[in-house]
């Protein structure tokens, strides 16, 4: 099982045939490949699992996971 936790999409590299972005999750910033989320763009927010975004994430539903982990002590 693994948790999906939103992130957001701070730049993305399309000088390859592999587009590739800078994903924020909270203090700490990830690689992933965007393949299977072709429309994602600067500012979305995607789940990340094993370096590869596998779907966007509305920003309401994004901010809803980011409150229930605060209100559980998370970050």
């Amino acid at each position: 099982m693994c948790l999906g936790i939103p992130g957001e999409i701070i730049s993305i590299d399309e000088a390859s045939d592999l587009r590739t972005a800078k994903v924020r999750f909270g203090g700490a910033t990830r690689d992933a490949h965007l393949n299977l989320v072709p429309d994602a763009q600067v500012g979305d927010y995607v789940i990340v699992h094993v370096g590869f975004a596998l779907s966007k994430v509305d920003t309401d539903e994004a901010g809803n996971v980011f409150e229930m982990l605060r209100t559980l002590g998370g970050p």
